[in-house]
């Protein structure tokens, strides 16, 4: 299974806690793809994605989250038995990261 690191993701309101992340990418690779493209890939275990543990050091995998089905699934990692915020700490995707898939 191919893994990528993500180093930024995109959200309408960063500041917002209720809206979702809609895309999630690498600054460096200059490429980011949909939540919705995401999920897809994770769910048919064609691709991981990861983020680096800033205080660790480690890997800490991005997975699909589902609630009730009244919402839509949303991602979150999940590092040492613990959810976490590592996606939210990332930066902004820019504009110079394409858009692809």
């Amino acid at each position: 299974m191919k893994e990528f690191e993500v180093t930024c993701v995109n959200k309408p309101d960063r500041s917002s806690t209720h809206e979702h992340i809609t895309h999630i990418g690498n600054i460096a690779g200059n490429w980011r793809i949909t939540r919705e493209l995401a999920i897809k890939k994770i769910d048919s275990k064609e691709e991981q994605f990861y983020t680096t543990d800033r205080s660790t050091g480690k890997k800490v995998y991005v997975s699909v989250v589902r609630g009730d089905g009244n919402k839509a699934p949303y991602l979150r990692t999940y590092a040492d038995g613990k959810c976490q915020d590592n996606l939210l700490a990332l930066n902004e995707c820019s504009g110079a990261c394409k858009l692809i898939g």
